[in-house]
């Protein structure tokens, strides 16, 4: 059926809105490496605070711009072959997997070398449980939808539990980086913090801007008209696999 002029105008809005969420994204990028750069001292990789400090950015870069990037992939690439849209979700996930690791190697590396207690904070246990559930997300989406192997009605069962998932993911990994901004805050300026300290400042505009890229990211994910349709010939094919493998007619309801 095709669609009517009012989905079409609906779907015309789509490129604004990921507009508005590349800029939001950006912009939390952007702010996380002037906060640790201009207002911490910079970077390293030293064992020192200068090496922390590539962990908060290396984190909002990897566990929620490209994260965030990489489940937009099917509403932006709506008409592309379904293969290679699997391919760049799966490839961006993968990038944010390493700019991540690199970034918990970073803390990790400071605390042992500062002979600071780990896994301790709220901050950390979210962080970490985010982490691991990203792994298993990434690897059953990988097992599931790229390789084949799987039947049709194992990828359909798993594949609203993936989007759930791949959902939460993303709205625990800002709500982990938003524990992660106070709990920096408060270990660095916590007796100015309440004076309005540009510093502090800065990082609450971050948990904003965080919190405005993930909203902008879910409102695209949950619009029914921006939804990836399949195209005719995937659906075809679908169709011919769903008769082969289930002995249906042509003609079944």
């Amino acid at each position: 059926m095709a669609d009517s002029p009012i989905d079409k105008h609906r779907a015309a809005h789509l490129p604004w809105f990921v507009a508005v969420a590349q800029i939001l994204g950006l912009t939390s990028v952007v702010i996380t490496g002037v906060w640790m750069g201009h207002y911490r001292g910079g970077y390293g990789w030293d064992g020192t605070s200068l090496q922390f400090n590539v962990h908060p950015l290396c984190m909002v870069i990897g566990m929620v711009f490209l994260y965030g990037d990489a489940i937009l992939v099917y509403r932006v690439f709506r008409n592309e072959p379904k293969r290679i849209t699997k391919i760049l979700h799966g490839a961006i996930h993968l990038i944010s997997l390493i700019i991540s690791i690199v970034g918990l190697i970073a803390v990790f590396q400071f605390h042992a070398k500062s002979k600071i207690p780990d896994m301790y904070s709220l901050h950390s246990w979210c962080g970490m449980l985010t982490f691991i559930i990203f792994i298993v997300q990434w690897v059953m989406g990988l097992t599931f939808f790229l390789f084949p192997g799987a039947s049709i009605s194992l990828r359909s069962w798993y594949l609203s539990l993936h989007v759930f998932f791949g959902l939460a993911l993303f709205a625990l990994a800002i709500g982990t980086c938003l524990l992660g901004i106070k709990e920096k805050l408060l270990f660095s300026i916590m007796s100015t913090y309440s004076k309005f300290e540009p510093e502090g400042i800065l990082a609450n505009v971050l948990g904003l801007l965080l919190v405005a890229f993930g909203v902008v990211v879910g409102y695209i994910l949950t619009r029914e008209e921006w939804k990836r349709q399949p195209n005719p010939e995937e659906q075809a094919l679908s169709m011919n696999f769903k008769n082969l493998t289930e002995g249906e007619s042509p003609d079944s309801p």
